[in-house]
């Protein structure tokens, strides 16, 4: 049973709906390589962190700096990544801003062909603000499985 105070965090479905394709287009840049696209959905003060860094990147453009060199260093593999998220939860955070809690897997798949396997399995957390009509990252942390 759901109570009160649980549906009040809960995001409308309009909202909800547009942080998925906030994430799906978000996601597909990462994937196609497009790491300056990719890094202009963060505010320009944003923050990037993961568990297994010591400092998060912050400003949009140190962003988009470090994933154009982890891009660019796995081009060179000819391996495929593909980030697929799910199990979305998403909340108001005052001033039209939604926090989110999700689960993202990283699988990469050789040159030629062959099985994909899993890279990376991970959760996160992310704030996002709508500005100018458009959902911005905020703030994200990344804490990697098993770490």
């Amino acid at each position: 049973m759901t109570t009160e105070s649980e549906v009040s965090r809960v995001v409308d479905a309009r909202t909800y709906a547009e942080v998925l394709q906030f994430y799906s287009r978000h996601f597909q840049l990462l994937d196609e390589g497009q790491a300056e696209q990719w890094a202009r959905q963060f505010t320009e003060d944003g923050e990037f962190g993961q568990n297994v860094k010591p400092e998060p990147r912050r400003g949009r453009a140190a962003i988009a700096a470090s994933m154009r060199r982890g891009i660019d260093r796995l081009a060179g593999t000819g391996v495929t990544r593909r980030h697929w998220f799910g199990n979305v939860i998403a909340e108001p955070d005052g001033d039209g801003a939604v926090r989110t809690r999700y689960y993202a897997t990283v699988f990469e798949t050789p040159a030629g062909g062959g099985p994909a396997r899993v890279y990376l399995s991970t959760t996160a957390e992310d704030r996002l603000e709508r500005q100018n009509g458009e959902w911005l990252v905020r703030r994200r942390h990344i804490v990697h499985d098993g770490t």
